[in-house]
């Protein structure tokens, strides 16, 4: 019947927190169902649910930091993995046993407690935000862009400069490691905080639980990786918790104002120039304990790791869901990395389980060929030897299909209360007009 809404009017009416709901709902089971149904083996199962969960996480993080510069402010920012860089980096330079306590170590630090190193990693990345707002907000549009993917390359070289491979900070020598970047040679994230809450004997006893109960040997890798991703999920709802505050608090409206005209907002008598600086250095903050709480877990650091790729990234992630939309940030980091980062090769896994791997053709016409034959096995392994780089191809087939046919992403265009209260509910008095409050 034509009187019946159509999928579309639907999408449009739903809250934004059950097409969250539903769509990680359907992820999450086609990655269970497609592992059972191929027979992937259980531990290969739940590491991956436990890596899919941990990128989810650290993808919606970065979305949200990215929003508050885009999509609330107008900020134009790609050096997004600077930040990251930085504050990770400032955290291993701390936290890292001296040479004196730990003389395996190539690199010592200063020894000082991870969580000290942590908060230290923020501020600092909050400090460059700074110090790169100050001539870069002046800027507009591609040439703001342009500073800040000049920066995150600066750093990046920076940090692979062999002159300050080691150096000496407070009496203690210590360094970035250069080329061959930083061990941690601390205790991994799980260890340090069952530790820290006095709950080390239960969650080991925990652990062998698990183990024995899905026959699962050497568990407490897979369990350490699962519990580290779920806690990473609980810090994505108090960075969500916070944009949402700022967005809805006067300093998140002016934020709004200068993003949709400036000119007009700084003839209202605002110091558009401040208000854009705060933003840029909170982004920059979050951005930094983002790269902490990813990279902390690696174990090791890289300048390697920090390459604009990273950066393109998080805005996919962020034109997936909606630029401006909080939750949009969260469905972005979500879809992206469960679909376009995650997806590709786990069913490049998926594959391998279920037919094994054969021998690839060397080059496309060779992958091509034989499909002239009817036979699609040598274009199959082409393809899933070279799933890495065709996974950029995807991800540019799904940014143009985006751009012409929903350029604000799935949720941008849905407009967010800017007021802390309801501003439609207000009492009506007898004679038809509204109380004054």
């Amino acid at each position: 019947m034509s009187g019946e809404p159509s999928v579309t009017d639907k999408f449009e009416t739903t809250p934004d927190w059950q097409i969250v709901a539903v769509v990680m709902g359907i992820i999450y089971l086609a990655y269970i169902v497609s592992g059972f149904l191929i027979g992937f083996p259980l531990r290969g199962q739940i590491n991956a649910i436990g890596n899919l969960t941990f990128y989810v996480a650290v993808f919606a993080m970065l979305s949200l930091a990215l929003n508050l510069h885009w999509g609330y402010t107008g900020l134009f920012n790609i050096g997004v993995v600077a930040f990251m860089a930085i504050g990770v980096y400032t955290m291993a330079v701390l936290v890292k046993q001296p040479l004196s306590q730990d003389p395996t170590a190539q690199i010592g630090g200063l020894g000082l407690p991870i969580p000290v190193g942590m908060a230290a990693g923020v501020v600092v990345a909050t400090v460059f935000g700074l110090i790169v707002s100050l001539p870069a907000l002046r800027l507009r549009a591609d040439y703001l862009a342009i500073v800040t993917i000049a920066f995150s390359e600066i750093m990046r070289f920076t940090f692979l400069e062999t002159s300050i491979k080691t150096f000496t900070l407070f009496g203690t020598e210590t360094g970035l490691g250069g080329g061959s970047g930083l061990v941690f040679n601390v205790p991994a994230p799980i260890d340090w905080l069952t530790s820290a809450l006095y709950v080390r004997g239960p969650y080991l006893d925990f652990v062998g639980w698990f183990g024995t109960t899905l026959g699962i040997g050497n568990p407490k890798a897979v369990v350490d990786n699962l519990v580290y991703s779920i806690i990473l999920v609980l810090v994505v709802v108090a960075f969500y918790w916070l944009l949402q505050r700022i967005g809805r608090s006067p300093f998140g409206r002016v934020l709004k104002a200068i993003r949709e005209d400036e000119d007009v907002a700084r003839a209202l008598g605002k110091d558009t120039d401040w208000f854009k600086m705060q933003s840029f250095m909170v982004g920059c903050g979050l951005m930094g304990l983002v790269g902490v709480l990813w990279m902390y877990d690696q174990g090791a650091i890289n300048p390697n790791n920090f390459r604009p790729r990273l950066t393109f990234y998080a805005w996919i992630a962020l034109i997936i869901g909606g630029a401006g939309s909080n939750t949009g940030s969260v469905l972005g980091g979500a879809i992206f990395a469960a679909l376009l980062f995650q997806g590709p090769v786990y069913a490049k896994n998926l594959v391998t389980t279920a037919v094994g791997s054969g021998s690839a053709p060397q080059t496309f016409a060779g992958a091509v060929a034989p499909l002239g034959n009817l036979d699609p096995g040598p274009f199959a392994y082409y393809v899933l030897g070279n799933i890495n780089q065709l996974q950029i191809v995807f991800m540019g087939v799904v940014l143009i299909w985006l751009m012409h046919n929903r350029p604000e992403g799935l949720l941008g265009h849905r407009s967010e209360e800017a007021a802390a209260v309801d501003l439609t509910d207000r009492p009506v008095v007898s004679d038809g007009g509204e109380v004054d409050e």
